[in-house]
């Protein structure tokens, strides 16, 4: 099980971020992520497996700029 913006779920199988993503209609160039307190690069959005225990944050590109400020202060 992981917790995405607070809510837990389960996957099915090992995801990627990209697949998660995809999987539930974000498109992966338009949000930023924050994966266990750390922000993840988009490059590593593919390689990233998503693992039991993990928590992801994710920001759409309407409130990122907010929420990456609130993450850097």
């Amino acid at each position: 099980m992981i917790t995405v913006n607070g809510v837990k779920r389960t996957l099915e199988q090992p995801l990627s971020v990209t697949e998660y993503l995809e999987k539930n209609q974000y498109v992966p160039v338009q949000v930023a992520i924050e994966l266990n307190d750390q922000i993840l690069a988009r490059e590593l959005y593919g390689s990233t497996i998503l693992k039991e225990g993990d928590v992801m944050e994710i920001a759409e590109a309407a409130g990122m700029k907010k929420w990456t400020e609130q993450k850097i202060n």
